[in-house]
């Protein structure tokens, strides 16, 4: 039996980690889940100062190939020949399967897992072969992503564009559905008739960093994540970050793991910053409003909570209570 933390999804990465913009594309095959009630997990503390949030390094940089690559009126082309996709389903529920878990013997199992990500490289017989290298090793690519969790696709040609990184999950039989968080308009399509998301880019988000995490929510999650990166970033930054789920799990102190597990964790998904002096009748009334405005765009269970975070006057969109470990509904 594998564990698996919330950050930890089979993923097909299929490009440098130098990313501008990137895309993905998710695929469905979960379909139950058990949510929770809404519970406040906070402690009751004196309220203190925001802690400063650092972005992380990567332990394992590789270095830049500079390979040739497409231009965009080239890699954004798509296939007149292929059906309109853009009908997907919607993305599966999750499946909980989280009650129980020994955390000493889960953090013991984590410490057996395979690395990740699992590295295939193209050689010019792999590149020659285009979509037919994927449809020919389809099996022994699947049981590899089941077992490393991810794979990276190293120089290969066919992935340089809209069209040929559809053909790649095509061959490998992996259908596309919506995004987890599709009906808060976060993401956009880079091809929507080619089932292709372009990764969220917004230039008021430049100056954050965005977290580690998974392709999933509470609610929804996709059984896999395809990414690909069509050019280099050309602002700096752009760096993709592949975290080993499993490795984190293992290496965490096991007694903060313990009361993160025993206290559940709550995500914030939305911050909004009032005036801390408005009058309470009004903080309420604005809170309300954000309810019935905001929360609906997320298919999530969410609760207006205030200064959970410690910054005066700023309101939180908060995910329920959920464990941080949950049980590979596969292996």
């Amino acid at each position: 039996m594998k564990f698996a933390t919330l950050a930890l999804l089979s993923t097909l990465s299929s490009s440098a980690a130098f990313t501008s913009p990137s895309t993905t594309f998710t695929t469905s095959s979960y379909t139950r889940t058990k949510s929770s009630s809404l519970q406040s997990t906070l402690e009751e503390s004196p309220t203190t100062s925001q802690p400063e949030r650092i972005a992380p390094s990567a332990g394992h940089s590789p270095p830049w190939e500079n390979r040739p690559g497409l231009t965009p009126e080239q890699f954004m082309q798509s296939d007149p020949s292929k059906p309109d996709i853009s009908g997907m389903w919607e993305c599966p529920l999750t499946r909980w399967d989280s009650e129980t878990i020994n955390v000493v013997e889960a953090q013991r199992l984590a410490s057996k897992a395979p690395s990740c990500p699992y590295e295939i490289r193209a050689s010019k017989e792999d590149n020659e072969m285009g979509s037919r290298y994927f449809s020919e090793n389809r099996e022994s690519i699947r049981k590899a992503l089941l077992k490393h969790g991810a794979i990276w696709f190293r120089g290969f040609d066919l992935m340089k564009s809209v069209k040929g990184n559809r053909e790649m999950h095509e061959a490998l039989g992996l259908d596309p559905c919506l995004d987890p968080l599709h009906s808060s308009g976060l993401r956009k399509f880079a091809s929507e008739r080619d089932a292709l998301y372009e990764e969220v880019n917004k230039p008021s988000l430049r100056g954050h960093y965005i977290g580690l995490h998974s392709e999933s929510t509470a609610k929804r999650t996709a059984a896999y994540a395809a990414f690909v990166c069509f050019q280099r970033a050309t602002e700096g930054g752009g760096r993709f970050l592949v975290a080993d789920g499993a490795a984190i799990l293992a290496e965490m102190d096991t007694k903060v793991l313990q009361k993160l597990y025993d206290r559940k964790i709550r995500i914030s998904v939305s911050n909004l910053d009032i005036p801390p002096a408005l009058p309470g009748v009004i903080k309420e009334g604005i809170k309300g409003l954000v309810d019935v405005a905001v929360a609906p765009k997320f298919d999530m269970d969410l609760e207006m909570i205030y200064e959970s975070d410690g910054k005066p006057g700023r309101l939180q969109a908060v995910e329920t209570a959920e464990s941080p470990i949950n049980r590979h509904p596969v292996t």
